[in-house]
């Protein structure tokens, strides 16, 4: 049996990939809260979090370059890689990637897609809270970056592999939109 991404379907023991993502999405979960206590407790006495709304919203826009600068790193990886592969030199419209290169383009497509994600989380969050409570924006991407580098490494080896780069790669978003929902209800009232 092959092992990885390139398992065929009828040979993937579900069972055994359910309960590794749900250990990754548990693990995420436990170590973004964490995370997250400490950063509020303790990154105040580091950073003089804004008040202000422009200044808040300056503040998401320095968080969303980091993030967006990973995006920017995905594409170098592809073009980078297209420039040196005579199958993937025609560029996308010239027919699928290579097998060396489809890792890469899968990794920049979701890494564009949980960017889209983290950058709104960061602007709307950044809208409702200020102070110490903006701790929360760095932390995420903090969780981003490392998610990204954990979700590339594990590729490789499937949905078991990527699972813990992708938990903390969107753990802030699944915290962070409904915190962001309960709040403009709140501020609504």
């Amino acid at each position: 049996m092959t092992q990885g991404y390139k398992t065929p379907p009828d040979q993937v023991d579900m069972q055994r990939a359910e309960r590794k993502i749900r250990f990754a999405g548990t693990l995420g979960f436990v170590l973004f809260v964490a995370a997250a206590g400490v950063a509020y407790l303790s990154l105040p006495a580091f950073i003089g979090f804004p008040v202000d709304l422009a200044e808040r919203l300056a503040f998401a826009a320095r968080a969303s370059a980091v993030v967006l600068f990973c995006v920017l790193v995905a594409v170098g990886m592809v073009s980078s890689f297209r420039r040196f592969s005579p199958e993937d030199i025609g560029g996308s419209a010239a027919g699928p990637p290579s097998e060396r290169l489809a890792i890469y383009v899968a990794f920049l497509q979701n890494t564009l897609e949980q960017a889209v994600l983290a950058v709104g989380f960061y602007f709307a969050f950044a809208t409702l809270v200020a102070g110490a409570w903006l701790s929360l924006i760095p932390v995420s991407v903090a969780f981003f970056v490392v998610g990204r580098v954990l979700f590339l490494r594990g590729y490789r080896r499937g949905a078991e592999g990527r699972a813990l780069g992708m938990v903390l790669t969107m753990m802030p978003a699944i915290v962070g939109y409904p915190a962001v929902f309960i709040l403009m209800v709140v501020n609504w009232f």
